[in-house]
């Protein structure tokens, strides 16, 4: 059963109070991991979150052949070899969807890469055609045999063009290091915006790369080397996805809750929102103070790609919208299976009607009361770990270990100091 974590509600009370410090972004420093792959040296990495997800992409690099050292917390050195597994870790690779971009810079480097089809969060599908279409469009051959891909190339990649028929994330950030390493020039259309992406391009430019566009729905890659860090240091963005969950747990219960290390600007979908459901937000150059208000009002959400509100942040702000006057739409845009959590909200006394896949229909103000819950993925377990916090009672929230850890950094803790009642147990299996 793993961790476990027991929280006494607050029965809609508004008394959290204090300060949060934002940890590094899981989304950044993914990816910035795999990056370590096109550096023909050693790459120093700080304000890294010290999250399951971290540890596992480390564990893969490790087992592949690099050598990884941790003289601290949340600082970390890579270097990679140059002669380096060009086999993704079977047990490793399946489990976690992040692992998959690290084939665009092992395949650029080494000319052949081997992963499985890789896990994650059972959130909905989440194809890898695009990556496939994407190697074979550089010029790479596809085999897929005993549920692994083997990508090879005779000479290495080369530069294209992609129109990306779906804006994805992942497939940026992948050909996007694909293309650093590659001949000739490479254009993503159609690309991902999220802030991930351009902090990820800033520090391979300043380390040699020649990439253009990145935040915008172009971007341009100019590749034939590798890089070097050269005594750079790269520093992990703060995490937006951290800062807007304690931003939508503080407009459900804090008297005044100071959210600190995080760029506003990440948020700005999320806070207008918020701001029109009535909740008090100011904002400073890294800081957001938000205290909630004694009434809160319906508001209709719809999920996009960055700049739109983050899909990583609907199944909060559903919680948030039990708590509100009114009827409320969540639309669910990204992934046909983020929204069967609410069945879970509907046993603690939710209002809730699931439309279709994609779409829900949220009446408040509901009380919600204490359950054992089971957490079934990362974003949706910290919804409950907030519906159990605003809830009647005392809640029991499973599965900690393998979902919420995996992207909040000693969440316990941190919701210990700003006023929750929460206990971690650890359990045997």
């Amino acid at each position: 059963m793993g961790n476990t974590l027991v929280i006494k509600g607050l029965n809609g009370e508004k008394r959290l109070r204090g300060t949060v410090n934002i940890t590094g972004a899981k989304n950044a420093a993914l990816k910035v991991i795999a990056a370590t792959v096109l550096f023909k040296d050693t790459v120093k990495l700080e304000n890294i979150p010290e999250i399951d997800d971290v540890f596992r992409m480390l564990e893969l690099l490790k087992e592949m052949g690099a050598e990884v050292s941790h003289p601290r917390l949340g600082s970390y050195t890579i270097a990679v070899p140059k002669k380096l597994s060009t086999e993704l870790p079977f047990e490793i690779a399946k489990r976690m969807r992040a692992s998959i971009v690290v084939t665009g810079p092992v395949l650029a480097r080494f000319g052949k890469v081997s992963f499985p089809h890789p896990g994650g969060c059972l959130i909905g599908s989440r194809p890898v055609d695009l990556f496939i279409e994407g190697f074979e469009k550089m010029g790479a051959k596809v085999v897929l045999e005993d549920n692994i891909y083997t990508v090879t190339t005779k000479d290495g990649l080369r530069g294209t063009e992609f129109f990306l028929k779906n804006q994805s994330v992942t497939v940026t950030e992948t050909f996007m290091m694909a293309g650093v390493c590659a001949r000739g020039t490479t254009v993503i259309k159609n690309a991902a915006m999220e802030p991930e992406i351009e902090d990820l391009a800033h520090f391979l430019i300043s380390c040699g790369a020649k990439i253009s566009g990145a935040g915008t729905p172009i971007i341009t890659i100019k590749g034939g080397k590798l890089l070097s860090a050269a005594g750079r240091t790269y520093k992990t963005m703060p995490d937006r996805i951290d800062a807007g969950s304690f931003l939508i747990l503080g407009a459900l219960a804090a008297k005044e809750l100071h959210i600190t290390n995080c760029n506003p600007l990440h948020l700005e979908a999320v806070i207008e929102s918020l701001r029109s459901a009535g909740v008090t937000i100011e904002t400073k150059k890294t800081e957001i103070i938000v205290r909630s208000p004694a009434t809160l009002h319906s508001v209709d959400i719809k999920t996009h790609e960055y700049p739109g509100f983050p899909t990583d942040l609907q199944a909060p702000m559903t919680v948030f919208l039990t708590q509100a006057d009114g009827e409320s739409m969540v639309f669910e845009t990204i992934f046909e299976g983020r929204l069967n959590f609410t069945e879970a909200l509907s046993a603690m006394g939710a209002q809730i009607t699931m439309m279709d896949p994609h779409r829900v229909l949220v009446r408040g103000k509901s009380a919600l009361r204490g359950r054992k819950l089971k957490s079934p993925d990362l974003r949706a377990g910290l919804a409950f770990v907030i519906a159990a916090i605003v809830a009647k009672g005392e809640s029991v929230i499973h599965n900690v270990d393998t979902t919420i850890d995996r992207g909040y950094e000693d969440v316990d803790n941190r919701l210990r100091a700003i006023g929750v009642s929460v206990e971690r147990i650890e359990q045997s299996e």
